[in-house]
């Protein structure tokens, strides 16, 4: 645990709890960061009459964002993300405790407010402020995070449409369908907690909480255009991925009904052949050919011309090869009489 102080327009830092209380009793404007379950964090929590279902929720994790309003505080979780690399991401939870001169927080990442630690130790005019806009600044660094995600997600998307499209049907298909599930799972997930952090923010922006002064709302408001931009987005892409499983699906039939017809093709060229080497096998002493000097090569020619019209009238119909099928108004009808 450790807390930034500002006293006299001088920020420092301690870890002392018993500083961290006389800062917070003399109302001066401070913000402490939880490392993590300790006796100090826990008799500091206590001291400024945390709900213990708050303490609860800090020191656990929660898939789901919320905000609860009590008497001296407001407490809110929000999430922020990292990774989301060929569909798999990590959210990152922070605790957010507004109170009336203090901020708490719970990052256990640090990704989410170290940024924001620097901005303060290079100026400490944020924190003072008021707690509002230190907890504005630090919502608004953990929906920024989603905007390189975001943008890494579509170039993943793009590059999950090209191999779909070249590897569907193929023996190389199966990896390709598990991404596109996993993308499909994960967008799912970041839909599911979007919907419910879509509504928090927009509650801050309604300014329903008097933690919240009027002044700071519209930089609220702000953060919530951010996050509903993103979380269209984020449906877009679940259209996206949808319509990429049932592209993946069509090419894999596609390439089905071509091998069926290449083996359709395969087995109607050698019905014929089959039939007359049947016929010839049967080996009846009174078939006239069956002693015929020339009967063993005049079958084999039967047999190649069969082979060589049938391949002929599937070409010429387009059911082999590139040719396009004739259409009937495809064909040259009579010339128009000159007669007027």
């Amino acid at each position: 645990m450790h807390a930034r102080i500002l006293d006299h327009d001088q920020l420092r830092t301690t870890t002392s709890l018993e500083e961290i209380k006389a800062a917070i009793a003399r109302k001066l404007p401070i913000w402490v960061e939880l490392d993590g379950p300790s006796a100090d964090a826990n008799a500091l929590l206590a001291d400024l009459d945390i709900h213990p279902l708050t303490v609860e929720d800090i020191w656990g994790t929660r898939s789901v964002p919320k905000v609860e309003d009590y008497d001296n505080y407001l407490y809110i979780i929000i999430h922020g993300v990292r990774g989301a690399r060929h569909g798999v991401f990590d959210l990152i939870e922070l605790d957010v405790v507004i109170g009336d001169c203090f901020v708490i927080t719970h990052d256990p990442t640090e990704e989410l407010t170290r940024e924001v630690g620097e901005e303060l130790d290079r100026s400490p005019r944020l924190l003072a402020k008021g707690p509002a806009w230190l907890a504005h600044t630090l919502l608004d660094h953990a929906v920024d995070r989603y905007l390189p995600v975001v943008d890494q997600l579509d170039k993943d998307l793009a590059m999950l449409e090209d191999e779909t499209l070249r590897r569907a049907g193929t023996r190389h298909g199966p990896p390709v369908l598990r991404r596109i599930l996993r993308f499909k799972r994960m967008l799912l997930e970041l839909r599911r907690m979007s919907i419910h952090q879509r509504e928090i923010l927009l509650r801050l922006a309604r300014a329903e909480f008097d933690e919240i002064p009027k002044e700071v709302v519209p930089f609220f408001r702000d953060v919530y255009d951010h996050f509903l931009r993103i979380n269209d987005q984020i449906d877009g892409y679940r259209d996206l991925v949808s319509g990429t499983l049932e592209a993946y699906l069509s090419v894999q039939s596609n390439r089905m009904n071509e091998i069926m017809k290449t083996l359709t093709v395969i087995s109607t060229v050698m019905l014929p052949i089959t039939f007359i080497a049947g016929v010839y096998g049967m080996n009846f002493t009174t078939m006239p050919e069956l002693h015929w000097r020339y009967g063993y090569p005049y079958a084999l020619s039967l047999m190649a011309g069969i082979t060589a019209m049938t391949l002929w009238w599937f070409k010429r119909n387009g059911w082999i090869g590139n040719r396009e099928p004739e259409l009937p108004e495809d064909r040259p009808g009579p010339a128009p009489s000159s007669d007027g």
